[in-house]
């Protein structure tokens, strides 16, 4: 499932995130390019917003009759919101579901692969991560009230990948909670919430996030022509 519903304000463009061209292509296009040259997909669901629809379908054009089937599902006003609806599009218990940002759209289709392979493998949810160059302080208001060993943390990164019976249990008792205690900001979030093991791959630092316009330009300056696969991170 690639995510691509949400309007990313923080970028200041006239459309929403997702559809906001790099180079020729818009970040969704990437995206679903990419999953589909992972190798490892057996259908593309993309979650829009219904008033984008048909800005997704010109935008995806020859894609949406690519070897592996795109579908375009509408999505909600929040990420949650928006995922529950792609796993009620799929059918099959038994498979296994990739969740990935639109706004990462320069990710490595071998990165993709390599989260696929360990959920093949055993593990029921699957992240992506990199160690923290930052020093990174908690602090409350102004004041801060510690330093967190950076040795521990790790970014985040997309796609997540997970068995699709167990998200959906998690899913379905988290909209049942009327307080759950927490927003879930990522889907491996919802699982530990849920009591579920999450494990961790080596991400891959082509697969950054473009939110402001200072990630874009990064975005621009590294793409050319060809997609930038030197950069990617060995499996």
């Amino acid at each position: 499932m690639v995510a691509a519903a949400g309007q990313g304000t923080r970028l200041g463009a006239s459309v929403p995130k997702a559809f906001v061209p790099l180079r020729g292509r818009s970040l969704v296009e990437r995206s679903v390019t990419a999953m589909i040259h992972s190798a490892v997909v057996d259908e593309i669901i993309v979650l829009v917003s219904p008033d984008m629809e048909d800005v997704a379908r010109r935008m995806l054009g020859e894609l949406l009759c690519a070897e592996v089937p795109v579908r375009i599902v509408h999505g909600g006003g929040e990420r949650a919101d928006s995922v529950w609806a792609g796993l009620q599009a799929v059918p099959d218990d038994d498979a296994v579901v990739l969740i990935h940002d639109a706004a990462r759209a320069l990710t490595p289709p071998g990165m993709i692969a390599r989260v696929a392979r360990a959920v093949l493998a055993g593990s029921p949810a699957v992240i992506p991560v990199m160690p923290v160059a930052d020093t990174i302080k908690r602090v409350d208001g102004d004041t801060v009230l510690d330093t967190p060993d950076r040795s521990a943390l790790r970014a985040v990164q997309t796609p997540q990948g997970f068995s699709l019976a167990q998200l959906r249990e998690a899913n379905v008792a988290y909209f049942a909670d009327t307080d759950p205690g927490f927003t879930a900001t990522d889907d491996a979030s919802l699982m530990e919430w849920a009591g579920v093991e999450v494990r961790t791959v080596q991400g891959d630092p082509m697969a950054f996030k473009v939110t402001t316009p200072i990630d874009m330009m990064l975005a621009r300056t590294i793409t050319d022509e060809a997609e930038p696969t030197i950069f990617e991170v060995p499996s």
